[in-house]
């Protein structure tokens, strides 16, 4: 049974890493993502990189999505950035706040995300596909539960079409969270975004970073396999391929990889699930 599956990048900080990005892209366009997004770094410091790969994506003729931080943003560089990606023939955004680089202020003309799509959608009518995000185990800086699905209705109804969420590996916190949001009228589908586990200690740093929780039996186990990398990558994706499995039946509308510019371990598991 085949879903849209779409993939993340970062963009690349050498040459070395460029090249080896581009064929970590052809090997996952063997199975016809639906789009591939590129990341921004804090403060949008790697801004230049992320359209350079964009601009790569889309001439190796693959639908590439953005992702746009408005964090230290005016509206007049919002603007030009929106006027640049136009040109490139990019149809899709991934609006976010973005995170405030160390010792920043909350400078800028854009306080929330909400902010930023409200003006894509009043400057730009449709011609963007504007993604979101979301936190089915909750943003790690929300003050509470309860604000942080109001702050993702809020980013919906100023004209979201849809939501991507943070990693997570409790199936029930996503579809808790798809039920809640859609009882306060936030309905755009919400595609499940997964993280491969390939290295429990990269996985370790990004969780605590983020707010995904690890389940303890997840961790415990991890723990156990020391610095056995083979036992922690076969592990993972059986992890990982029965989170998928359990959403694939459940029917969400599509699979989001985080695939940390690597290939092989999102390629195993859309394989197993014969997504492709």
């Amino acid at each position: 049974m085949s879903m849209p599956i779409s993939f993340e990048f970062f963009p690349p900080k050498t040459p070395e890493g460029a090249a080896k990005l581009r064929v970590t892209r052809q090997a996952l366009y063997a199975f016809k993502p639906e789009f591939c997004s590129v990341t921004f770094g804090a403060g949008g410091s790697t801004q230049e990189g992320t359209f350079g790969t964009v601009g790569e994506i889309l001439q190796e003729g693959v639908d590439a999505a953005s992702h746009f931080s408005c964090v230290g943003a005016t509206k007049d560089t919002v603007r030009q950035q929106l006027a640049t990606l136009r040109a490139m023939g990019v149809k899709r955004l991934v609006a976010l706040r973005g995170d405030l680089p160390s010792g920043y202020g909350a400078g800028g003309e854009f306080h929330y995300a909400s902010d930023l799509v409200a003006f894509i959608r009043a400057e730009t009518g449709n011609a963007f596909h504007i993604e979101v995000a979301a936190y089915p185990e909750i943003h790690p800086q929300a003050k509470s539960a309860d604000a942080d699905l109001q702050a993702y209705v809020t980013k919906v109804k100023a004209g979201a079409n849809s939501a991507i969420t943070q990693y997570f590996f409790n199936a029930d916190a996503y579809f808790r969270f798809v039920d809640d949001s859609a009882k306060l009228g936030a309905d755009v589908p919400v595609v499940p975004g997964i993280m491969p586990i390939t290295s429990s200690t990269q996985l370790m740093r990004f969780s605590d970073a983020c707010g995904a929780e690890i389940p303890r039996w997840i961790r415990l186990r991890l723990q156990g396999y020391g610095d056995d990398t083979a036992s922690i990558k076969s592990f993972g994706l059986d992890v990982i391929t029965d989170l998928c499995e359990q959403l694939r039946t459940a029917g969400v509308p599509g699979i989001h990889f985080y695939t940390m510019n690597q290939a092989a371990a999102t390629s195993e598991i859309i394989q197993r699930l014969q997504l492709a």
